[in-house]
């Protein structure tokens, strides 16, 4: 695992990141036992030194030799995300007011965001979710859909066996690894492929007639693999 690109989604420079583990594993050090232990110049070392303390990274200790210690890791990410939270609040209450949801065909690229897009539909689905795809993105996307059925939401499942999530409604089926198709609230469609790869794309659209097409193509395929098994049985 990176830990130093880890940090960086928390405010911190690569060389910042460097920093910070290294006062991590040694504890309490000064800019020179730094910049030896790191390779890292010593005028380069005070610069992030003074950056890490003034992000809330790092404390300075006033001693005969200034010393840097490292806020724990736990602390400094829980200030980080609260800060977030807060500018969060400031930002929805005063950005200017949003005009109607695009209903054309929006095209979405890379894993992240296409990750990022079905948690949020999930997240704000009130009534219904009916959900298309593979175990491993099933497993990825797992709280989302737990969370679903704790408010009482109805879950439909098409993916692989075996899988169990009580309290939804699953269908077993072989899946493409990396397709989905996702149906929110009879109103949002997402659709296409999500990888590793870095030519992940989906397309998402409040367009009823894509929704409608979509939704008879899972009712449709709930109709076959319900009638397989009854054959099988």
């Amino acid at each position: 695992m990176d830990i130093q690109k880890l940090l960086t989604y928390f405010n911190l420079t690569r060389q910042e990141a460097t920093i910070y583990i290294t006062l991590a594993i040694n504890g309490a050090m000064t800019g020179y036992e730094v910049a030896k232990e790191t390779g890292i110049s010593r005028s380069n070392v005070y610069t992030n030194l003074a950056s890490l303390v003034e992000k809330g990274a790092a404390y300075l200790i006033e001693e005969k030799a200034k010393k840097y210690t490292p806020v724990p890791i736990n602390e400094f990410c829980n200030n980080k995300i609260r800060q977030m939270e807060e500018v969060k609040v400031k930002l929805i209450k005063n950005m200017p007011k949003r005009q109607e949801e695009n209903k054309g065909y929006i095209t979405i690229k890379g894993k992240r965001n296409i990750l990022n897009k079905i948690k949020n539909m999930l997240n704000e689905a009130e009534e219904r979710i009916y959900i298309s795809t593979s175990n491993e993105l099933m497993k990825t996307i797992l709280p989302y859909l737990k969370d679903a059925l704790s408010k009482k939401l109805k879950v439909v499942l098409i993916t692989e066996g075996p899988f169990s999530l009580p309290d939804a409604i699953v269908y077993t089926a072989k899946r493409e690894e990396s397709q989905i198709r996702l149906i929110v609230d009879s109103t949002k469609v997402l659709t296409g492929e999500i990888s590793n790869k870095s030519n992940s794309t989906c397309l998402y659209s409040r367009k009823q007639n894509l929704v409608n097409l979509f939704k008879e193509s899972l009712k449709n395929e709930i109709k076959l693999i319900t009638l397989t098994e009854g054959n099988e049985k």
